[in-house]
């Protein structure tokens, strides 16, 4: 299973958040295969709290691209939804995360990309959503599942909204 998590706190070109994350799955359904999506939630900035908050959903897909590949082409559905890259944690109107491919482990190199994404365990904005979709998905190297990451979080803000 590929897993692709997407985030938006800003509006573009009056598309709102919630569609903005809706139509970037679309855009990823024309090049891979879309095998399910999430509800959708709502969560806090992070880390400045009173920056507008996430709706966050995430898609598991199926695709002969490798890794590096996707990642480009996640790259370019954000640049089209408007996506500057200019300050770390900022609100942004579209963020594309490659969380998994498959049970793939790489440490970032060269590139960059590591797999699985190395803040999975810790992000409920996506573990929410996986675990809506996949609670028995595991953790490429910690074994855990998805609904078990989520139920060891400290505190849990996510709130589903479709």
């Amino acid at each position: 299973m590929i897993l692709i998590a997407a985030g938006s706190s800003l509006p573009f070109c009056g598309v709102d958040s919630q569609q903005i994350v809706l139509r970037a799955f679309s855009a990823l359904g024309r090049f891979t295969t879309l095998k399910e999506i999430s509800a959708l939630y709502e969560t806090p900035a992070w880390p400045d709290a009173s920056d507008p908050p996430f709706v966050n959903g995430v898609a598991a897909i199926e695709t002969a691209l490798p890794p590096e590949a996707l990642l480009q082409a996640l790259h370019a559905i954000e640049a089209g939804f408007g996506r500057r890259r200019r300050q770390k944690n900022a609100p942004r109107s579209l963020d594309l995360d490659l969380i998994a491919y498959h049970q793939e482990r790489r440490e970032a190199g060269t590139g960059g990309l590591q797999l699985p994404h190395p803040r999975l365990a810790a992000r409920e904005f996506v573990l929410a959503p996986l675990a809506g979709i996949a609670p028995d998905w595991r953790h490429p190297v910690t074994g855990a599942t998805a609904q078990a990451m989520l139920d060891a979080l400290p505190t849990r803000q996510a709130r589903r909204i479709s």
